[in-house]
């Protein structure tokens, strides 16, 4: 059986994993054992997993695979970031970049290749939409990166962001499934507090994902009026601020936590002190803090940064309303890695 028709075990969950064995007349807990081993490290072949009999590791490699990426190239920045592109089976190519720190290791992931969103300050929107990622293709940028970290001795990744290439929430089961993959104890085990999902605003889809993930929810917000976010996020033309903060307004947000919203400062654009206001106002009775991105320039986008000065003082007016305000430093930027900028230029050989 060639590779492209084998079921690849990492697109499945525990209890689909469960029910595959089941179907080869295999006892549940035979998937159990199986699915713990796809996430140990170094585990590449079913000749490997020591406690299922040789008979049915054989019929295994006849009918499945356990799929891994293939790192096409990585840069790392001076601050320490690390962009790693990966080629997929069909020629396409990903990006997800680690971001360390003192007492964290952060993986940015990618859902998609290229995004449909178009949104104007993204440099992935410029390359329009590919396709969606495979869970597999999801859950194996973050394997690698944890067995390369373990490598290398530098640490474990402690925080995951669905902030990488295309809008999560427009690859749903996939997404849902990859998510049952990272939380599950006997997958990737990180806890549900250290993981988080932005969306630029899908609002049909966020109710059922709040019933359905406990993760972290992060918005695209970027704009505090229709105008400007028209502008800015296509998007907006069909689910407006109006749905969008509802939306928010009734989401299940777990207990202790908070929505993050996310507001990439462009300069003459949305960083005035009356854009501020209106963010106070807008944002009114939705549990949320607030994350300022200053814009990271590049050629290909016709916009450019505040100065600190600006930055601050929108800050200040947010905090002077009892709002949560960070300004995330850019990290990347010399290797095209920061926020917006993913859009691989790498080519297969």
């Amino acid at each position: 059986m060639k590779n492209n028709q084998k079921i690849d075990l990492k697109n499945l969950s525990i209890n689909e994993i469960v029910e595959f064995v089941r179907s080869l007349g295999e006892p549940a807990f035979r998937g159990r054992q199986i699915f713990s081993w796809l996430y140990r490290p170094g585990i590449g072949s079913f000749a490997q997993m020591s406690d299922i009999s040789q008979a049915f590791r054989a019929r295994l490699h006849e009918i499945a695979l356990i799929s891994q990426l293939t790192l096409q190239t990585s840069e790392e920045s001076k601050d320490g970031s690390i962009k790693y592109a990966f080629a997929l089976d069909d020629g396409q190519i990903i990006e997800s970049v680690l971001i360390p720190d003192q007492d964290r290791h952060t993986l940015c992931v990618s859902s998609q290749v290229g995004c449909a969103m178009g949104c104007r300050f993204c440099l992935t929107g410029t390359m329009g939409f590919k396709r969606n990622l495979t869970t597999s293709e999801m859950v194996n940028q973050i394997h690698f990166v944890m067995e390369e970290l373990g490598r290398h001795g530098k640490g474990r990744l402690s925080n995951l962001v669905f902030m990488g290439m295309g809008e999560p929430l427009a690859n749903f089961d996939n997404l849902l499934t990859a998510l049952d993959i990272l939380l599950d104890p006997r997958g990737l085990n990180f806890s549900d507090r250290k993981v988080t999902v932005s969306t630029c605003g899908l609002v049909p889809k966020m109710a059922e994902f709040g019933r359905r993930t406990s993760v972290n929810l992060a918005i695209s917000l970027h704009a505090a009026d229709d105008n400007t976010r028209n502008q800015l996020m296509p998007v907006n033309a069909t689910y407006p601020l109006a749905a969008l903060l509802e939306a928010c307004r009734q989401y299940p947000v777990p207990k202790r936590r908070r929505i993050m919203m996310e507001y990439v400062m462009i300069k003459g654009c949305n960083d005035s002190k009356a854009a501020a206001k209106k963010l106070v106002k807008i944002l009114h009775g939705i549990p949320c803090k607030i994350n300022l991105l200053p814009f990271n320039e590049c050629p290909a986008l016709p916009f450019q940064c505040p100065s600190r000065a600006t930055v601050e003082a929108f800050q200040e007016i947010l905090i002077q309303a009892d709002y949560t305000v960070m300004i995330r430093e850019s990290r990347g930027a010399d290797i095209s890695a920061a926020c917006g900028q993913l859009a691989s230029q790498v080519q297969v050989p």
